[in-house]
């Protein structure tokens, strides 16, 4: 049955607001899912290799899950030891704070000609504001802490489960498709292992890479705590465009504080320098040679992450669209959006609408004929 156009897009519109809508309610299933699919890829050959060498598979899992439990556990004990000496020192920044705002206040109120007690007047209100929502920023807080445990226990069991049941997922998928699909579904699954894998080491790299940079460039400035604020700095900057922002305003706001307006602006060009080395030369000899997503979707879709699951949807967001097309450019009805996708720029100027006359209708021809002579007779006489 050949549905009309309106009716097609009503369908279409309607299930990709039921398929976002499920992926919002079932964040907190799905989140650790994703994540623990994406370390099982990236331990898999960890896993492959010990097996070869005859090590038992489950000694295997349970060997590589370990060691990669410590390496992130020694990052987390490195940046919350960061953070404790951080905490110490939060009164004497906030009296350096305050200091500020009272100059602010002056300068506002003398240039402006406001008047003073409504300025003050203000600011009480907003830190009466802020304190009455304490508690439910607390609360806030210990509900995000109990879930990032949660996700700490789950992750490593789905990791493990993923991992052990590896053969009986593959063959569940291939008995889902027929067996003429399977070659194109087999080079589906050979391309997104091999993207998620290549995709997760160029992050690492241009990680420690990009820590390295913004600790010393702090340190050279004489920024506090310049170690915290640079591997903060390179997290966040795994998030794209957005993340970097967030990195520039920290340590600007610390050297604000802790020193002069041109300390701050020292910072400021400094991290410029690094995102130019991290944009045109870091992310597409590392990153971006495997992952093809341009700026436009990569901004769409780190939105879209954030909305619908936080935090870890911005992190997310990059790998799921790459894996998105990967399976868009192996189907050939979804080809467009793949092309949509990726990075690559056709031609300027290109004729990318090939217009052809239409065909002249018949009855327009008949139409358009002369009316034909009557023929003369002669008659002899």
């Amino acid at each position: 049955m050949d549905w009309p156009a309106y009716a097609k897009f009503s369908q279409i519109t309607v299930g990709i607001l039921a398929f976002f809508y499920i992926i919002y309610i079932g964040s907190e299933i799905l989140i650790p899912l994703v994540f623990a699919l994406i370390i099982s890829i990236l331990l898999n050959p960890v896993v492959n290799f010990l097996t070869r060498k005859g090590m038992n598979r489950v000694i295997s899992i349970i060997l590589s899950i370990t060691v990669l439990i410590l390496l992130v556990g020694g990052i987390l004990f490195f940046i919350g030891s960061q953070l404790t000496l951080f905490s110490d020192a939060l009164p004497q920044l906030q009296e350096k704070l305050n200091l500020l705002l009272t100059d602010a206040m002056n300068w506002c109120s003398q240039t402006f000609k406001i008047n003073k007690f409504k300025l003050t007047s203000w600011l009480s209100d907003k830190k009466g504001e802020t304190l009455n929502n304490a508690d439910s920023m607390i609360g806030g807080a210990l509900t995000t802490i109990s879930g990032f445990f949660i996700l700490v226990f789950l992750i490593p069991v789905y990791v493990f489960m993923f991992l052990f049941y590896k053969p009986l997922l593959l063959d569940f998928v291939s008995q889902i498709f027929k067996k003429d699909k399977h070659n194109t579904v087999a080079e589906v699954l050979a391309n997104t292992k091999s993207l998620i894998q290549s995709y997760l080491v160029g992050l690492m790299i241009e990680m420690m890479i990009m820590a390295t940079l913004n600790s010393t460039v702090l340190l050279i400035i004489g920024v506090d705590y310049a170690i915290l604020f640079g591997i903060i700095g390179a997290i966040m900057n795994l998030i794209p465009y957005i993340g970097g922002v967030v990195a520039i305003a920290l340590p600007m706001l610390m050297a604000f504080i802790t020193g002069t307006p041109m300390k701050a602006l020292f910072v400021l060009c400094g991290y410029i320098v690094i995102q130019l080395i991290d944009n045109n030369y870091l992310v597409p000899k590392i990153v971006a040679s495997k992952v093809k997503v341009n700026a436009l979707i990569s901004i769409i879709v780190v939105l879209i992450g954030g909305a619908l699951w936080g935090i870890a949807g911005m992190f997310l967001s990059i790998p799921l669209t790459a894996l998105c097309k990967v399976v868009f450019d192996r189907i050939h009805s979804l080809k467009p959006i793949g092309f949509l996708i990726g990075d690559t720029m056709p031609p300027i100027g290109r004729n990318l609408f090939r217009l052809y006359p239409e065909p002249a209708s018949t009855t327009l021809i008949a139409e358009e004929k002369p009316p034909k002579r009557k023929r003369k007779r002669y008659y002899k006489k």
